[in-house]
């Protein structure tokens, strides 16, 4: 029965995200409950939120004026995980300095009603791989956009199943993974498109998964982490973490570093545990109580969890913006940042995206503010539907992606259908260019180029 009303809530959910994208919900009465505040003591089932109910975000007086050091930006060979590496972590790429589209090729099917794109690209071997919105993945010529290959992986027996959509991918040694509402994980071959192994799901993956220490770890719908062997496909460990019907139909890759997977999940809980057999190391939860908002009821993190230098960085959507000791689970400070992106650690500072466009740049150290840049500044929603102005929804903040920091500029893409060029340091914005389709999957960077996916499934290359 609990699987059940998972099912029948994420569908209503689904519902929710035509108006808005597939990253984002609109207020849902089910979870319009009325808070008092955040609780001092947690009873059974309930969580203390980590973030003071009375904070504000705002630069801090005493960083004005403050610089801060990045670190050189290197050439990547390549970015075989949606986050560049297993800690999900890539600081500052040397690529596409004159950000001129080199060309734009499409690969399938685009955002339509029930289905959507969730996979960011990878890229290797002198291939990006992407997957549209019906289960197709593509390899296509990093040079030219050319596609390659083409292995169509949704069964078609799903018409209508409302879950089947979405996934994600990740390469390794010569092949490539790919998990999918379709309720599958799967190896092809990198260079062909041949299926090597096939194994079936209980619940549908829009996350990607993460190949490392021998094994493919993702996060399935019903909040658990599935983990399977890397040569066979045999199901390994698995975790469960709480059971949470509220969530954002997107998630998160897992994050490694060395012996040690950090993974976020609907429930608001960030959780380390040993790679080798899924033993729990600590357990953190995301929260924040809000008087005002029912959306902060949605605890999920569907953002992917970064390693950097002995931290782990996290967003939720309840509005907590963490920076988390890797070794001992301990939150170093936090932030309160309504977030469904992937926080960008880079040298003494973080930069993280909030739900409503806001670009904030944070000391990695304290968590003190340099500044924050508004992506919507000027944008006023109206209401859809309604009666002379009386009921309706209103429409929501255009949503941006996470940041990939490129020669000391922050490049992020939106549903405005723009890119945005940010100085790194001040946050003034350098550059704005139309994409041609809205976009909100991180962009990407391999050797001299910068790779975006757009909602209508076109692949853009940046030189």
């Amino acid at each position: 029965m609990t699987s059940r009303r998972n099912t029948l809530l994420a569908v209503a959910l689904i519902a929710a995200l035509g108006a808005s994208g597939c990253s984002t919900i609109g207020r849902l009465n089910p979870f319009d409950r009325k808070s008092d505040g955040p609780q001092e003591t947690a009873g059974e089932g309930q969580r203390i939120s980590i973030v003071p109910a009375d904070q504000r975000l705002e630069p801090a007086e005493s960083l004005k004026g403050v610089d801060f050091s990045l670190p050189m930006p290197t050439t990547v060979a390549a970015w075989p995980l949606p986050g560049g590496t297993p800690e999900q972590s890539v600081d500052h790429v040397d690529a596409a300095p004159n950000l001129a589209i080199a060309w734009r090729k499409g690969f399938g099917d685009g955002n339509s009603r029930g289905r959507y794109i969730t996979a960011p690209p990878v890229a290797a071997d002198g291939k990006v791989f992407v997957m549209d919105a019906d289960g197709r993945v593509s390899a296509q010529d990093a040079r030219t956009g050319a596609q390659v290959w083409r292995t169509n992986l949704n069964p078609g027996d799903n018409k209508r199943d409302k879950l089947a959509f979405g996934g994600g991918l990740a390469y390794a040694d010569g092949k490539l993974y790919a998990s999918s509402g379709w309720r599958q994980v799967v190896q092809l071959d990198a260079n062909t498109g041949a299926i090597g192994w096939r194994t079936r799901t209980g619940e549908a993956i829009h996350a990607a998964p993460t190949v490392a220490a021998g094994r493919v770890m993702v996060v399935a719908l019903d909040n658990s982490l599935l983990t399977f062997d890397v040569a066979t496909g045999t199901p390994s460990w698995t975790y469960q973490a709480l059971a949470e019907p509220a969530r954002i139909l997107k998630a998160g890759s897992p994050a490694v570093s060395g012996d040690t997977v950090v993974a976020g999940f609907g429930s608001g809980e960030l959780v380390a545990l040993r790679a080798a057999n899924g033993n729990d190391l600590w357990n953190e939860a995301l929260s924040r109580a809000s008087r005002t908002s029912a959306l902060s009821e949605i605890r999920d993190i569907p953002g992917r969890p970064v390693v950097y230098q002995g931290d782990v960085f996290a967003i939720s959507h309840s509005g907590v913006f963490a920076a988390i000791d890797l070794r001992t689970g301990q939150a170093r400070w936090s932030l309160p940042v309504v977030g469904i992106t992937s926080p960008l650690p880079a040298g003494d500072v973080v930069y993280a995206v909030s739900k409503t466009g806001e670009v904030i740049c944070a000391s990695r150290e304290t968590g003190q503010i340099y500044w924050i840049r508004d992506l919507n500044a000027g944008f006023k929603g109206k209401k859809k539907g309604g009666f002379f102005g009386i009921g309706g929804s209103k429409v929501m903040r255009p949503a941006w992606s996470s940041p990939l920091l490129s020669n000391n500029r922050l490049i992020l893409v939106g549903q405005t259908g723009e890119l945005v060029a940010l100085n790194a340091k001040t946050g003034e914005i350098e550059r704005r260019m139309g994409l041609g389709a809205p976009a909100t999957l991180a962009p990407i960077a391999m050797g001299d180029t910068i790779y975006v996916v757009t909602e209508e499934a076109a692949l853009i290359a940046l030189r």
